[in-house]
């Protein structure tokens, strides 16, 4: 039964694209947030954009905010990705479209998000990555979902950057109960042996690419995994991060 779940999961996808495709011909942009006109491709106006809360001073080891340098986590246990890119907090207004994205399953904040993403990496110094791989969903829940918001994220980056999606870089394996539901304590061992690699990855330099980091576990055991399947550098993408 879930092996024929999936494919349907695809096709609604590619008409959800379709339908958004051409309403964005025929109707302007609006602002997700407060309504008036928006900026044209980002569905945001200027004020609310302006708004948005941005990572500054951040860990450049986790992306954890206000640090000014290596965060004393990292300084004293460093996580299985070399690096955290993630241009935004986990705060008013975003947080309120991560989770019209995320468990509503309104999938049209993915589109100025990942573009938010786009242009502040564009802004930063460094090297691009071989290719994109998402942090995936368990079978079930992108059943409920209907879309893994990390790929849709993922995708938006890797058209600017003409960069490879690897969507079968990673499988989840175990069912989870969701992050969000638990205190720092059991987040940090919750994914603990839920991912696989789903192909060679070796020699590849990889961003790993997810929604929003809190404790970092999932993105940590991601990379694990990753580097047990060949990769050589990880850095950590996404999109917020929560102050601990």
């Amino acid at each position: 039964m879930l092996g024929n779940a999936l494919p349907l999961v695809n096709v609604r996808q590619a008409l959800l694209n379709v339908g958004r495709h051409a309403l964005r011909l025929v109707l302007p942009s609006v602002c997700l947030l407060c309504g008036a006109a928006g900026i044209e491709g980002l569905d945001l106006c200027p004020g609310c954009a302006a708004d948005l809360p941005r990572n500054r001073d951040a860990c450049p080891g986790c992306a954890q905010p206000d640090t000014h340098g290596l965060c004393p986590h990292c300084q004293d246990q460093p996580l299985p990705f070399a690096r955290a890119f993630v241009p935004f907090r986990y705060r008013p207004p975003l947080d309120f479209l991560v989770r019209r994205l995320k468990f509503a399953s309104q999938l049209g904040p993915a589109r100025p998000l990942g573009m938010l993403f786009t242009e502040a990496l564009a802004m930063r110094d460094g090297p691009l990555p071989d290719g994109i791989v998402p942090v995936p969903l368990h079978p079930l829940r992108l059943r409920e979902r209907g879309f893994n918001q990390s790929l849709e994220l993922a995708r938006i980056a890797a058209h600017r950057f003409d960069l490879p999606v690897w969507h079968d870089g990673l499988h989840r394996i175990r069912y989870t109960t969701a992050q969000a539901r638990l205190d720092a304590a059991r987040r940090a061992t919750n994914p603990l042996g839920a991912f696989a690699p789903g192909r060679s990855l070796a020699g590849q330099r990889l961003a790993l690419f997810d929604d929003v980091v809190t404790t970092a576990s999932t993105a940590a055991e991601c990379a694990r995994v990753l580097r047990a399947a060949g990769a050589i550098d990880i850095e950590l993408w996404a999109i917020a991060r929560t102050a601990l």
